[in-house]
């Protein structure tokens, strides 16, 4: 475990510990992915401008959110399954966020329950929403999560149909997940995912299940859900949704100026700027690209957030930059997990604060408030569309 030095090492470590299946519902993005080799490109073609000359005290990390300072502007995004990387994978994730001084946001589809992670962690745990076509399971799950100490609420918008990962039916890695021959030779070649995560949860009679559904509509991976999510979400809902949750209200997935205004005129406090890693709409643009004017435009009414693509230090700079007060991270902490739970994911944020460390020193920025738009090159749209190269593999954009 102690081997990896970067993102490649690590997600190399990855691939050779989780089931093809499992480790490509993570890593990869749908349809032709090309949106997720545009985050990448997108992020490289940002330039940063050092300034020199500025001392060498050590470098202030921290930040604050919603009133609450945290120790790195690093948040952990919600993914779900991520229970299945490692044996309680999410409760393993989370203790190495509370550890490091970063929030935990639990997914609507976790393995472990909302309340499990809240009990396990020191830090802060949010929750990321997708509306049930129930609204009374909806309204259920907030309480239990507010019960627990959760106040910031993440909604998750851009997933008004299901994406088209065509890998995920070619393995079986539906939901519910399908049996076949290539998946179960796949797994076999995988012991030590086999006995060492797998194995455990069938040895405490449990069968891995999505644990915050409720629990007559609670199903486990291998069973169709039979609680279904609201396909005709719109604004009105949001407006429902601040009416009922007294906490901090984030809306996920967006990508337009329009939206972020919307979003602030319903009562939302904050944003996350994202395509959702690349996963869903395959001609998005990157967060990068538009965080900026969104951030000029909604930025003194909405904590603005940004995720996708990250893979270093530098990037979590440049989306600060740019305009976002935070990066979520996802791929890349499910990796440093799966490759050692507790210690995989506090030895991957160490490597990124390390990272984030650097970067802040070469450009002369002892704090991250002095992290501002001057700092950075935005290449216009023509100029990047014109450096983006055709590449042969999806590996050499990951």
């Amino acid at each position: 475990m102690s081997d990896f030095l970067n993102h490649k090492e690590l997600r190399a470590l990855a691939k050779r510990r989780l089931p093809r299946g499992l480790f490509e519902y993570i890593d990869r993005g749908t349809e032709d992915e090309h949106a997720i080799r545009r985050n990448r490109h997108a992020l490289d073609a940002v330039r940063i401008r050092p300034r020199v000359l500025t001392g060498g005290s050590p470098r202030v990390q921290a930040i604050s959110l919603f009133g609450e300072t945290h120790d790195t502007p690093m948040i952990v995004a919600p993914t779900a399954l991520a229970g299945l990387v490692w044996y309680r994978g999410e409760i393993e994730l989370a203790r190495a966020a509370g550890a490091s001084g970063m929030p935990f946001c639990a997914a609507t589809d976790a393995i472990t329950t909302v309340e499990e992670i809240a009990a396990a962690s020191t830090g802060p745990i949010w929750l990321q929403l997708y509306l049930w076509d129930k609204e009374e399971c909806t309204r259920d799950l907030l309480k239990r999560a507010w019960d627990r100490g959760v106040r910031t609420l993440v909604v998750t918008c851009d997933n008004a149909v299901a994406s088209n990962r065509e890998y995920n039916t070619r393995n079986g890695f539906g939901m519910p997940f399908r049996f076949t021959a290539r998946n179960v030779s796949d797994v076999a070649l995988h012991p030590r995912w086999v006995v060492g995560v797998f194995a455990r949860y069938l040895a405490t009679g449990q069968i891995p299940a999505f644990a915050n559904h409720p629990a007559e509509h609670r199903s486990s991976i291998f069973k169709s859900k039979t609680l279904g999510y609201n396909l005709d979400l719109g604004w009105e809902n949001i407006r429902r949704l601040r009416d009922l949750w007294k906490g901090n209200l984030v809306l996920k997935g967006f990508l337009r100026v329009d939206d972020a205004l919307l979003a602030a005129t319903h009562g939302a406090d904050g944003i996350v700027v994202s395509n959702h890693g690349g996963r869903n709409l395959d001609s998005a643009v990157a967060p990068i690209e538009v965080v900026a004017e969104i951030a000029d435009a909604v930025g003194e009414k909405l904590i603005v957030i940004a995720d996708s693509g990250v893979r270093r230090g530098s990037d979590i700079l440049k989306l600060l930059a740019a305009g976002a007060k935070a990066v979520m991270l996802g791929r890349i902490l499910l990796y440093g997990t799966a490759v050692g739970g507790m210690s995989g994911a506090s030895q991957t944020i160490a490597m990124l604060r390390r990272e984030l460390e650097t970067a802040m020193g070469m450009s002369g920025c002892r704090d991250l408030r002095q992290v501002d738009r001057n700092l950075i090159e935005m290449p216009s749209l023509e100029s990047r569309l014109a450096g983006v190269r055709p590449t042969t593999t999806l590996e050499t954009a990951m």
